[in-house]
């Protein structure tokens, strides 16, 4: 597969099933952002952390491509001249949400209650998790409006909205297994 090709030289792009559009086209963008959180994910499973979590995120990046995927099939081409659906791999579904969900119960679990908001930091490990929990929701954003103005699958949303929470308990489970502290956000008050 070669890796250049040229037809992007002027700023145009293809979607899945050849559709032109400009690489500042909303959908690029949306896909786009699925893919920069993807690479941060990449990032937290290079750290040293456990073997569950690993093969979790890894999970979640294969998921993240699916949802790339998705979002890079305009409506008017998923499905092919003869019916058949041009997009032929496993969709985001509901098992892949309970999985999320499962997973954030289990860690919940052995986690302190949260009394206030927790200041993103600690460790590195923990600060790669806040990043990829804001590119999270910024994806999630994005979807929210691809999905105001296309048609996009109503999971991908669910998926998103999710997996930033996954993150956000990753994050705090992270900083007890790297010794860290979390500092809570108490706001000053004015005199």
């Amino acid at each position: 597969m070669k890796i250049y090709t040229k037809t992007g030289d002027k700023g145009k792009t293809s979607l899945f099933g050849g559709t032109r559009v400009p690489k500042y086209d909303l959908r690029i963008e949306t896909y786009g952002t699925v893919d920069e959180l993807n690479s941060y994910i990449g990032l937290i499973r290079d750290q040293q952390i456990d073997t569950h979590t690993s093969e979790i995120l890894l999970k979640i990046q294969h998921e993240l491509f699916t949802i790339g995927s998705m979002l890079a099939t305009p409506p008017e081409k998923k499905v092919l001249k003869n019916g058949k659906e041009r997009l032929n791999i496993s969709k985001i579904n509901i098992q892949s949400i309970e999985l999320l969900e499962n997973e954030i119960d289990k860690m919940n679990e052995k986690l302190p209650v949260m009394s206030h908001f927790i200041l993103p930091g600690g460790h590195t490990t923990v600060s790669f998790c806040h990043i990829a929990r804001c590119i999270c929701r910024r994806a999630e954003r994005i979807s929210t409006q691809l999905s105001d103005e296309s048609s996009i699958e109503p999971q991908i949303l669910v998926y998103l909205n999710r997996l930033s929470d996954y993150l956000f308990v990753l994050a705090r489970k992270l900083t007890i297994q790297n010794n860290a502290q979390e500092i809570k956000w108490i706001p000053e008050k004015l005199t």
